[in-house]
C-alpha cells in the first residue's frame, strides 16, 4: 500500500491498507501493534492523497501517530491547525538546528509550520513561508530527491497556501509579486516531467557509453534519495532522540555532499551530450526578470495558477509594470464551466441538431475574471501567451469571450449566431507553453538549419494486418463507421476487454489534411508524404526528420492502458507488414519513449489527433507527456488539437496556416494561426455540394488546434 501511494495510487492504496486491516483484525492482533499502527498510517496517507484531510486526521489522532509533517497537514486541513502549532513549531525548529535553513527537509518542515500560522491568522505567515522558500526551491533544484508522490503533494499544499497568504494580502510588493511567480512555475511544472526523464533515461542505451552514464546517474539518485530519507527522519528529532540512533545529521550531510558532487560532474558530463537533459529531468523556475527578458514587443505573458478557492495571475508585458492579482474563481468553479464547454465542443456523433449551446457566459465569466484587470496591458499587445494548468489546459484560449453576449436563438441556421461572438481570438493571437520554464528554454535555442526542407507528413495508417486501403477522402467529424472505435470509445472501454488494434476507426480524410500541408508549403509529396501502409513505426525511426521544418502526424492518439503492455502515451501507426497487431498492438504504435530517441529540428510538429493538447488526454498540462517528448526531441512548437476535428474545416485551416506563414516573412506562428482561425470562422461549407450550406463560425471548426510552445518566427 505504501509502494502504491508513493506513485501516487492512492485508490489502490487505500484498499490494500483496508485489506491489511480487516487481516490484522481477523488474527486479533493488538491495535498498538507495530502491523497495526502501520497499516493505519498506509490508510491516513491513501486518504490524504485522494483529498480526503478529515478522515485522514482521524485516523492519525486515533493510532495516535506522532507528529510529522503529512500529520500536521492533515490537521491543518481538517481545521485543528491551532492544536498542532506549537508541535508544527518545535519540528521546523529541529530541522533549522540540524540539516540548516536552506535545506529541502527545512523547507517542508517550515512550509507545513506556515500553513499553521496562516490558518490561525497570525502575521508571522508570512515571514515563516518567506523563510520555507528556499528549502522549497532547493527541493525542486535537487535532482537527487525524487518526488515521492506524497511529498510532492504536500509541497504543492504549501506552495498554494503561500499564494492564498500572498492573494489575501491588502497590497503585495514587487518582491513578494516576484516570488510568487517563481512559486507558479514550480506548481505548473510537476506532472510528466519525471516521466518523461525516465524515458529519456531509456532512449539513450542504445549508446554503449551514455548508457553507462545514465545507469550511474541512476544509482547515484537513488543513493541520495535514501540518504534524503533517513537525513529527514533523524532532522526532526529531538536531541535525545538523536543520541539514540545509529548515524546522525552531519555524517549524512557530509555523505550526500560527496554523492551529489560525483553527480553533477557525471550530469555535467550527460549534459555536453544532451544539453537539454538536466532541464528537462529537473526543470528551474525562472525569474521575472528571466520571463521579461525573452518577451518581445506585443506580446504579454500571462501566467496563472488556480488552487481550489482561487486563482492568482501574473500579466507580463515586454517592458512595463507587471500586474498581479488573484480571484475567487478558482478551480473549483472554473473546472464546471470549463467542462460545459468542452462537451458543446467535443460533439462526437452527434447530429447539429443535438449539439449543446455553448455556455458563452461561463466564457466570458474566465475571461473577466482571469484577465480583465488587465486590459490596460491587452490593449498594447497582440500576442498573448498563456502559461496555466490543471482545467484551463483542455481549452483553446481563443475560445475566451471578451464581453457579455447573449447567443440568439436561430433554429434555421444554428451555427451563424456564433459570427457575432467576441472571442478572445478574434483580438489576440494565443499561444500556451507548458510553463515559463519551457518558454525561457525554447527561446535561448539556437535557431533550425536553413538548409532543411520544408516538411515531412505521415498520415491514415492501416490499422488492420490486411493491408486493404480505406476509401481517399472522407466528410464530417472523424468518427467510426460500423464495427471501428475512436479514441472515446476506446476510453470507454472496460480494461478487462481491450478494443483489438485491428478495429481502430481508419482516418482517410487525414490524407487530405496532411497533403494540404504539403502543397502549402512547397513540399514534394512524392518524396516528404507517407500514407496507409508506410506510415510505421520502422518508417518514423529510420527517417531524417532532422532535415524537415514541419512535421505532421494525423492519426490516433492513444493512451498508457489503451492496450495491454502500453504504459506511455502513443501514436497509433500501421503495423509491419505479416504483423498481426492485434496479438502484439505495441509493435505498431509511436511511443514516448520512441519519441525521445528522434532527432528533430522542426519549427513546428503537428499532431492532429485527438487530445493531444490536453495532458495525458485528460486535461492536465497544457500539453501530454508526447507533446513533451517531441520538445525534446527538438520541436519548436507543437500545433496539436483538444477535440475530433470536422475534415474539410481541418484542412482548410491547417493549409491557411502554412500558407500564410510561408507566405508572409514577419508572421509569427501564433499569428498565422489566428489569420487561418478568422478565414475558417468566416467560411461557409455545403454550398459545393448543392446544399444550402451552413456557417463554420462555430468554434468546433475554426478552435480545436492550439499552438503550444515557441509563438515567434
Amino acid at each position: 500500500a505504501e509502494v502504491l501511494s508513493s506513485q501516487g495510487r492512492h485508490v489502490e492504496a487505500e484498499m490494500l491498507s483496508r485489506a491489511a486491516l480487516e487481516m490484522a483484525q481477523g488474527i486479533g492482533a493488538d491495535d498498538q501493534s507495530s502491523y497495526v499502527r502501520g497499516a493505519r498510517y498506509a490508510l491516513a496517507r491513501a486518504l490524504l492523497g485522494q483529498g480526503m484531510a478529515a478522515q485522514a486526521d482521524a485516523i492519525f489522532q486515533a493510532a495516535q501517530t506522532p507528529l510529522n509533517n503529512l500529520v500536521g497537514v492533515a490537521a491543518i486541513r481538517a481545521g485543528r491547525s491551532a492544536e498542532v502549532l506549537t508541535g508544527l513549531q518545535l519540528l521546523a525548529a529541529r530541522a533549522v538546528q540540524n540539516v540548516g535553513a536552506s535545506h529541502p527537509v527545512t523547507g517542508d518542515a517550515r512550509g507545513v509550520y506556515a500553513m499553521a500560522l496562516a490558518a490561525t491568522g497570525s502575521p508571522q505567515a508570512g515571514a515563516e513561508f518567506e523563510a520555507a522558500l528556499p528549502g522549497l526551491l532547493a527541493a525542486r533544484q535537487q535532482v537527487g530527491e525524487a518526488e515521492e508522490s506524497l511529498r510532492a503533494r504536500l509541497r504543492q499544499w504549501i506552495l498554494e497556501a503561500y499564494l492564498q497568504h500572498l492573494g489575501a494580502r491588502p497590497s503585495v510588493d514587487a518582491d513578494a509579486v516576484a516570488k510568487g511567480f517563481l512559486v507558479a512555475d514550480l506548481l505548473r511544472g510537476g506532472g510528466t516531467h519525471q516521466a518523461v526523464a525516465a524515458s529519456a533515461a531509456r532512449a539513450g542505451a542504445k549508446d554503449p557509453a551514455l548508457a553507462a552514464e545514465v545507469r550511474k546517474e541512476q544509482d547515484l539518485r537513488v543513493e541520495l534519495v535514501a540518504n534524503f530519507r533517513s537525513l529527514q527522519r533523524l532532522a526532526l528529532l529531538s536531541p535525545d532522540q538523536l543520541a539514540e540512533q545509529k548515524e546522525n545529521p552531519a555524517v549524512l550531510r557530509a555523505r550526500i555532499a560527496a554523492i551529489t558532487t560525483e553527480h553533477s560532474q557525471l550530469l555535467a558530463g550527460i549534459e555536453q551530450r544532451f544539453p537539454r537533459y538536466a532541464n528537462l529531468i529537473n526543470p528551474v523556475p525562472p525569474s521575472l526578470q528571466q520571463a521579461r527578458d525573452v518577451l518581445r514587443e506585443g506580446e504579454i505573458l500571462v501566467s496563472v495558477v488556480t488552487t481550489p478557492e482561487r486563482s492568482f495571475i501574473w500579466a507580463v508585458p515586454a517592458s512595463g509594470a507587471v500586474m498581479f492579482h488573484s480571484t475567487p474563481l478558482g478551480e473549483d468553479l472554473i473546472a464546471p464551466i470549463v467542462k460545459r464547454l468542452r462537451n458543446a465542443l467535443d460533439v462526437g456523433e452527434l447530429p447539429l441538431s443535438a449539439w449543446p449551446a455553448l455556455d458563452v457566459a461561463g466564457a466570458h465569466r474566465i475571461y473577466r475574471e482571469l484577465l480583465g484587470p488587465a486590459a490596460q496591458l491587452l490593449a498594447n499587445a497582440h500576442t498573448v501567451i498563456f502559461a496555466v494548468g490543471n482545467s484551463l489546459s483542455a481549452l483553446p484560449p481563443a475560445v475566451l469571450v471578451t464581453e457579455p453576449h447573449v447567443l440568439q436563438d436561430d433554429k434555421l441556421r444554428p451555427l451563424d449566431r456564433y459570427l457575432d461572438v467576441p472571442w478572445l481570438g478574434k483580438q489576440f493571437a494565443t499561444v500556451q507553453v507548458p510553463s515559463v520554464n519551457a518558454l525561457v528554454l525554447l527561446r535561448s535555442a539556437a535557431q533550425g538549419a536553413p538548409e532543411r526542407t520544408a516538411f515531412v507528413g505521415f498520415a491514415d495508417p492501416l490499422f488492420g494486418a490486411s493491408g486493404t486501403a480505406a476509401p481517399a477522402t472522407r466528410s464530417g467529424l472523424r468518427s467510426a463507421p460500423a464495427g471501428r472505435v475512436t479514441e472515446q470509445s476506446l476510453r470507454r472501454a472496460e480494461a478487462t476487454s481491450w478494443t483489438p488494434y485491428s478495429r481502430l476507426a481508419p482516418l482517410p480524410d487525414t490524407r487530405d489534411e496532411v497533403m494540404a500541408m504539403a502543397l502549402a508549403l512547397g513540399a514534394d509529396p512524392a518524396r516528404d508524404v507517407h500514407l496507409g501502409a508506410q506510415v510505421t513505426r520502422q518508417r518514423v525511426m529510420q527517417a531524417n526528420l532532422s532535415r524537415s521544418r514541419v512535421v505532421a502526424f494525423a492519426t490516433h492518439g492513444l493512451l498508457p492502458g489503451d492496450f495491454p503492455g502500453l504504459s506511455q502515451p502513443a501514436l497509433a501507426l500501421s503495423p509491419p507488414a505479416g504483423h498481426d497487431a492485434d496479438r502484439e498492438p505495441l509493435a505498431a504504435v509511436l511511443t514516448l519513449e520512441d519519441v525521445l530517441q528522434l532527432k528533430l529540428d522542426a519549427d513546428w510538429v503537428v499532431l492532429s489527433a485527438c487530445n493531444t493538447a490536453a495532458g495525458d488526454g485528460q486535461g492536465g498540462e497544457a500539453v501530454s507527456g508526447l507533446g513533451r517528448g517531441f520538445f525534446y526531441a527538438g520541436a519548436r512548437a507543437l500545433l496539436v488539437t483538444h477535440w475530433a476535428v470536422e475534415s474539410q474545416s481541418a484542412k482548410d485551416l491547417v493549409s491557411s496556416v502554412f500558407k500564410a506563414y510561408s507566405s508572409s516573412p514577419g508572421l509569427t506562428r501564433a499569428q498565422a494561426l489566428q489569420r487561418a482561425m478568422g478565414e475558417v470562422r468566416q467560411a461557409t461549407a455545403g454550398v459545393a455540394a448543392g446544399q444550402r450550406g451552413y456557417s463554420l463560425a462555430h468554434p468546433l471548426f475554426w478552435a480545436p488546434y492550439t499552438l503550444v510552445g515557441e509563438p515567434g518566427r
